[in-house]
């Protein structure tokens, strides 16, 4: 995993019902990210974070992993991409998908894996015989999004494979395409935090707190138009200047959508 500094700050506890696999759970991530685990003791978030001069706690509750921002809280759940699922398999259209030209079979580099729901969306596209491989930067997003690809019970199938199916790897995307060979995934893609944020995802701030904050440069998008053998997509705000700085000149997306995906096919 990559040099974690963004945990400076952070804590591992538990939620007050302190069952003993989410003690185990918290025990192990704080190991794993080289932070203090903390007893909860019925102590509230706010003591908690003043006494240990903690910005993040780590909480593992209720079998999951969740972090407490000072903007709200962050956990893994596949809302959205069981949504988008459930539309694909009844024939509709999603823009993410005709932007990546996906089929079944297909491979993918997610390098901004986040919340997940775009990898594991990708993920029931490809099918089984596909591969969806998806990187985070954050090691506080990484720890609550691997977990829950790895554990979180679906109650539909294709759902539930598709997150199995995916290999998330917690590693910054620059130098990991550096390393791989020319041609190695048919489709690479980033989805980095907007520059300007919509304000319709305020629900997204405690993410925006945790997640990598660098912008996608051009010497990034020159090694994944290298790696890609098909196309290499960047999704951003509909009126974001970053497709234009990046070269990035076939735009597509609903009309009325304030989400558009940049495509440059190699």
């Amino acid at each position: 995993m990559q040099d974690i500094q963004d945990c400076r700050h952070v804590i591992a506890t538990t939620g007050y019902k302190s069952r003993t696999g989410d003690v185990l759970l918290a025990r192990k991530t704080a190991e794993r990210l080289g932070i203090l685990y903390v007893k909860r003791e019925h102590i509230s978030y706010e003591m908690l974070r003043e006494r240990y001069r903690a910005k993040f706690l780590l909480v593992a509750k209720q079998g999951g992993l969740r972090l407490e921002t000072p903007e709200g809280e962050l956990f893994f759940h596949p809302n959205m991409a069981h949504l988008r699922v459930k539309h694909l398999a009844l024939g509709q259209r999603d823009h993410m998908v005709e932007a990546m030209g996906l089929e079944l079979g297909m491979t993918v580099l997610d390098c901004t894996l986040g919340l997940g729901a775009d990898a594991i969306t990708a993920s029931f596209v490809v099918g089984d015989l596909g591969r969806v491989t998806a990187l985070e930067k954050s090691p506080l997003i990484y720890e609550i999004v691997h977990y829950g690809l790895a554990h979180f019970l679906a109650g539909n199938y294709d759902l539930h494979a598709a997150m199995r199916r995916i290999e998330a790897l917690g590693v910054d995307y620059e130098p990991f395409l550096r390393q791989l060979p020319d041609d190695s995934y048919d489709v690479v893609y980033f989805d980095p935090m907007f520059r300007h944020p919509l304000k319709e995802s305020i629900q997204l701030a405690p993410l925006r707190l945790a997640a990598a904050p660098e912008p996608v440069s051009s010497a990034v998008i020159a090694e994944a138009c290298r790696v890609a053998r098909k196309r290499v997509v960047l999704k951003e705000n509909s009126r974001s200047l970053e497709f234009s700085r990046l070269g990035f000149t076939k735009i597509l997306g609903g009309k009325y959508s304030h989400v558009h995906y940049g495509v440059l096919n190699v």
